[in-house]
Protein backbone atom coordinates (compact mmCIF):
# COMPACT_ATOMS: atom_id res chain seq x y z
CA UNK A 1 0.00 0.00 0.00
CA UNK A 2 1.51 3.21 -0.63
CA UNK A 3 2.03 6.08 1.22
CA UNK A 4 1.72 9.11 -1.49
CA UNK A 5 -0.95 10.83 -1.96
CA UNK A 6 -3.06 9.27 -4.89
CA UNK A 7 -2.69 12.66 -6.81
CA UNK A 8 1.26 12.20 -6.12
CA UNK A 9 1.21 8.33 -6.66
CA UNK A 10 -0.82 9.13 -10.52
CA UNK A 11 2.43 10.71 -11.70
CA UNK A 12 4.92 8.05 -11.07
CA UNK A 13 2.61 5.42 -13.03
CA UNK A 14 2.71 7.62 -16.05
CA UNK A 15 5.53 5.89 -17.84
CA UNK A 16 4.27 3.02 -17.70
CA UNK A 17 0.85 4.04 -18.92
CA UNK A 18 2.17 5.45 -21.90
CA UNK A 19 4.41 2.01 -22.82
CA UNK A 20 0.83 1.02 -22.39
CA UNK A 21 -0.65 3.26 -24.73
CA UNK A 22 1.73 2.72 -27.19
CA UNK A 23 1.31 -0.81 -27.36
CA UNK A 24 -2.44 -0.40 -28.00
CA UNK A 25 -2.34 2.40 -30.48
CA UNK A 26 0.97 2.03 -32.42
CA UNK A 27 1.18 5.63 -32.50
CA UNK A 28 3.05 7.72 -30.64
CA UNK A 29 1.02 10.79 -31.03
CA UNK A 30 -2.36 8.83 -30.01
CA UNK A 31 -1.07 6.93 -27.09
CA UNK A 32 0.14 10.38 -25.48
CA UNK A 33 -3.19 11.89 -25.99
CA UNK A 34 -4.60 9.12 -25.20
CA UNK A 35 -2.95 8.83 -21.84
CA UNK A 36 -3.47 12.94 -21.25
CA UNK A 37 -7.20 12.01 -21.88
CA UNK A 38 -6.82 8.37 -19.25
CA UNK A 39 -4.82 10.92 -16.43
CA UNK A 40 -7.47 14.00 -16.86
CA UNK A 41 -10.19 11.51 -15.90
CA UNK A 42 -8.73 9.77 -12.97
CA UNK A 43 -7.65 13.47 -11.63
CA UNK A 44 -11.73 14.69 -12.19
CA UNK A 45 -12.49 11.29 -10.52
CA UNK A 46 -9.84 10.58 -7.84
CA UNK A 47 -12.58 10.52 -5.42
CA UNK A 48 -14.05 7.44 -6.48
CA UNK A 49 -9.94 5.49 -6.00
CA UNK A 50 -10.14 4.03 -3.15
CA UNK A 51 -6.82 4.50 -0.93
CA UNK A 52 -4.96 1.05 -0.21
CA UNK A 53 -6.29 -0.66 -3.64
CA UNK A 54 -4.03 -0.73 -6.99
CA UNK A 55 -3.83 2.69 -8.23
CA UNK A 56 -1.40 1.34 -11.50
CA UNK A 57 -4.65 -1.22 -11.90
CA UNK A 58 -7.04 1.72 -11.72
CA UNK A 59 -5.34 3.73 -13.82
CA UNK A 60 -4.67 1.28 -17.11
CA UNK A 61 -8.68 0.00 -16.89
CA UNK A 62 -9.47 4.30 -17.00
CA UNK A 63 -6.71 3.81 -19.87
CA UNK A 64 -8.16 0.63 -21.45
CA UNK A 65 -11.84 1.64 -21.59
CA UNK A 66 -10.30 5.55 -23.42
CA UNK A 67 -8.73 3.39 -26.09
CA UNK A 68 -11.89 1.04 -26.17
CA UNK A 69 -14.20 4.24 -26.73
CA UNK A 70 -11.41 5.99 -29.30
CA UNK A 71 -11.79 2.69 -31.51
CA UNK A 72 -15.55 2.81 -31.33
CA UNK A 73 -15.28 6.59 -32.34
CA UNK A 74 -12.84 5.43 -35.33
CA UNK A 75 -14.90 3.62 -36.89
CA UNK A 76 -16.70 6.51 -38.05
CA UNK A 77 -14.24 8.36 -39.27
CA UNK A 78 -11.39 7.98 -42.12
CA UNK A 79 -8.33 6.52 -41.04
CA UNK A 80 -4.94 6.19 -42.26
CA UNK A 81 -4.78 2.59 -43.61
CA UNK A 82 -1.83 1.90 -44.78
CA UNK A 83 -0.20 4.07 -42.44
CA UNK A 84 1.60 6.44 -45.08
CA UNK A 85 1.49 9.58 -43.03
CA UNK A 86 1.84 8.31 -39.34
CA UNK A 87 5.11 6.17 -40.60
CA UNK A 88 6.18 9.46 -41.89
CA UNK A 89 6.15 11.38 -38.00
CA UNK A 90 8.55 8.94 -36.34
CA UNK A 91 11.77 7.93 -36.72
CA UNK A 92 13.00 3.96 -35.82
CA UNK A 93 14.95 3.28 -33.23
CA UNK A 94 18.96 2.86 -33.93
CA UNK A 95 19.73 -0.38 -31.80
CA UNK A 96 21.34 -3.87 -32.04
CA UNK A 97 18.54 -6.23 -33.20
CA UNK A 98 16.98 -3.34 -35.00
CA UNK A 99 15.57 -5.69 -38.01
CA UNK A 100 14.48 -8.44 -35.11
CA UNK A 101 12.50 -5.30 -33.86
CA UNK A 102 10.80 -4.48 -36.96
CA UNK A 103 10.05 -8.27 -37.06
CA UNK A 104 8.74 -8.48 -34.13
CA UNK A 105 6.82 -5.11 -34.71
CA UNK A 106 5.31 -6.56 -37.57
CA UNK A 107 4.06 -9.62 -36.05
CA UNK A 108 3.01 -8.35 -32.85
CA UNK A 109 0.56 -5.35 -34.94
CA UNK A 110 -1.15 -8.72 -36.52
CA UNK A 111 -2.26 -9.71 -33.40
CA UNK A 112 -5.89 -9.18 -32.47
CA UNK A 113 -6.33 -5.78 -29.93
CA UNK A 114 -6.85 -8.64 -27.14
CA UNK A 115 -4.46 -10.52 -27.33
CA UNK A 116 -2.11 -7.64 -27.48
CA UNK A 117 -3.30 -5.89 -25.03
CA UNK A 118 -3.27 -9.77 -22.61
CA UNK A 119 0.34 -9.94 -23.67
CA UNK A 120 1.68 -6.21 -22.55
CA UNK A 121 -0.63 -6.79 -19.33
CA UNK A 122 0.76 -9.83 -18.43
CA UNK A 123 4.06 -9.95 -20.19
CA UNK A 124 5.41 -6.03 -20.16
CA UNK A 125 3.71 -5.17 -17.54
CA UNK A 126 3.99 -7.37 -15.31
CA UNK A 127 0.16 -7.52 -13.78
CA UNK A 128 -0.56 -10.92 -12.95
CA UNK A 129 -3.30 -12.62 -14.64
CA UNK A 130 -6.11 -12.57 -12.01
CA UNK A 131 -5.32 -8.44 -12.35
CA UNK A 132 -5.61 -8.42 -16.06
CA UNK A 133 -8.63 -10.29 -16.15
CA UNK A 134 -10.21 -7.68 -13.88
CA UNK A 135 -9.02 -4.92 -15.84
CA UNK A 136 -10.10 -6.52 -19.04
CA UNK A 137 -13.56 -7.69 -18.09
CA UNK A 138 -12.58 -11.53 -18.12
CA UNK A 139 -12.09 -14.50 -16.33
CA UNK A 140 -8.45 -15.39 -15.77
CA UNK A 141 -8.88 -18.10 -17.73
CA UNK A 142 -9.73 -16.03 -20.86
CA UNK A 143 -6.26 -14.01 -20.01
CA UNK A 144 -4.07 -16.72 -19.81
CA UNK A 145 -5.36 -18.53 -22.88
CA UNK A 146 -5.14 -15.22 -24.93
CA UNK A 147 -1.30 -14.74 -23.77
CA UNK A 148 -0.55 -18.50 -24.73
CA UNK A 149 -2.93 -17.73 -28.05
CA UNK A 150 -1.03 -14.59 -28.70
CA UNK A 151 2.34 -15.95 -28.00
CA UNK A 152 1.97 -19.16 -30.42
CA UNK A 153 0.83 -16.80 -32.69
CA UNK A 154 3.81 -14.56 -32.46
CA UNK A 155 6.25 -17.90 -32.38
CA UNK A 156 4.51 -18.83 -35.87
CA UNK A 157 4.73 -15.17 -37.56
CA UNK A 158 8.73 -15.16 -36.24
CA UNK A 159 9.03 -18.47 -37.48
CA UNK A 160 10.88 -19.35 -34.05
CA UNK A 161 11.67 -22.83 -33.00
CA UNK A 162 12.75 -23.54 -28.81
CA UNK A 163 15.88 -23.56 -29.83
CA UNK A 164 16.15 -20.09 -31.88
CA UNK A 165 17.28 -16.78 -30.40
CA UNK A 166 15.45 -13.33 -30.26
CA UNK A 167 17.94 -10.34 -30.64
CA UNK A 168 15.75 -8.03 -28.44
CA UNK A 169 17.19 -5.31 -26.40
CA UNK A 170 14.05 -4.01 -25.18
CA UNK A 171 13.15 -6.38 -21.42
CA UNK A 172 9.37 -5.52 -21.97
CA UNK A 173 9.26 -6.89 -25.47
CA UNK A 174 11.46 -9.93 -24.23
CA UNK A 175 8.75 -9.99 -21.23
CA UNK A 176 5.68 -9.69 -24.16
CA UNK A 177 7.42 -12.98 -26.18
CA UNK A 178 8.00 -14.81 -23.07
CA UNK A 179 9.62 -18.06 -24.44
CA UNK A 180 8.11 -17.82 -27.61
CA UNK A 181 8.95 -21.43 -28.68
CA UNK A 182 7.13 -23.09 -25.81
CA UNK A 183 3.88 -21.12 -25.42
CA UNK A 184 2.81 -20.42 -21.49
CA UNK A 185 -0.23 -20.79 -19.24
Amino acid sequence: MSTLDPKDELVTHLPALRAFALSLTRNRATADDMVQDAVLKAWSNMDKFKPGTNMRAWLFTILRNTFYTSRRKLNREVADVDNAFSDTLAVKPEHDGRLQMMDFKQAFDQLPDEHREALILVGASGFSYEEAGEMCGVATGTIKSRVNRARTKLASLLQLDDDDALELTDTATLAVVGNPGIPSV
